[in-house]
């Protein structure tokens, strides 16, 4: 199964290549309904609001040239697969690391409920998620612990010294990101612990840049994460709230 001939040829692939093909055609339709929509709008009048696919279809490079459709399909599927399975999985683990800890799930509710006192819903505003610091310590730390995406591969675009050998142009290499999470010379021997204060004001600034890399690293990486970070602290207010 390795090799993409016999793949094609298994019902299996055959399978995974219709699957595939629906969820491209998903992505392509919210993509041209979006571009039709931005199309169509009067240039005089500004939108309410710019999400992440306007940002997309916007962009130009130095010279004036956009992203191609495959390419922002590209990012579509992506949010799409993170929007649901990735933050899901994540979330059911903090939940769960959370409940281990009545004490860490009693801070977090205290500072929600000193956010939303006073108001008569408790749906959350732009402006308050970066005020909810110990939520942001608790995710950090179960995607830590948990690793919700727990490796990834890389392709090397150049000969890549690894010290004791060379990985040539063109090696595709595996990176454990679990393993990296847990690594006792770099987390400590309570590496296997529950800490959010890991990931305080105070230790922040004593993470190496790629010693946390919950989602991976990259400009598309990142903003993948800070989306799903956005998203669990929303959907963990309304539950802690409870």
């Amino acid at each position: 199964m390795h090799f993409d001939v016999i793949w094609n040829l298994s019902s299996t692939g055959r399978q995974f290549k219709k699957d595939c093909d629906f969820v491209h055609a998903v992505a392509e339709e919210v993509i041209d309904k979006r571009r039709d929509a931005l199309n169509k709008q009067d240039s005089t009048k500004s939108s309410s609001y710019t999400d992440f696919l306007d940002i997309l279809l916007k962009a130009r490079d130095e010279v004036g040239q956009g992203l191609t459709k495959l390419e922002i399909r590209n990012e579509v599927d992506t949010f799409l697969f993170e929007g649901h399975d990735t933050t899901a999985s994540a979330l059911s683990w903090i939940l769960y690391s959370l409940a281990e800890h009545p004490e860490c799930q009693q801070k977090c509710q205290t500072e929600i409920d000193e956010i939303l006192a006073g108001r008569e819903t408790d749906d959350l505003e732009w402006s308050d998620l970066s005020h909810l610091e110990y939520l942001t310590m608790c995710i950090k730390e179960g995607m830590r612990l948990h690793a919700p995406v727990p490796g990834i591969t890389r392709d090397t675009t150049q000969d890549f010294d690894l010290g004791d050998r060379v990985a040539p142009k063109g090696t595709q290499v595996i990176v454990n990101i679990w393993v990296l999470n847990h690594m006792e010379n770099i987390w400590g021997p309570d590496h296997m612990k529950f800490k959010p204060d890991r990931f305080s004001k105070e230790n922040i600034d004593q993470i190496e840049h790629f010693q946390y890399v919950p989602f991976s690293a990259g400009p598309r990486n990142c903003i993948g994460q800070i989306f799903a970070m956005n998203e669990e602290k929303v959907v963990l207010t309304k539950l802690l709230r409870k």
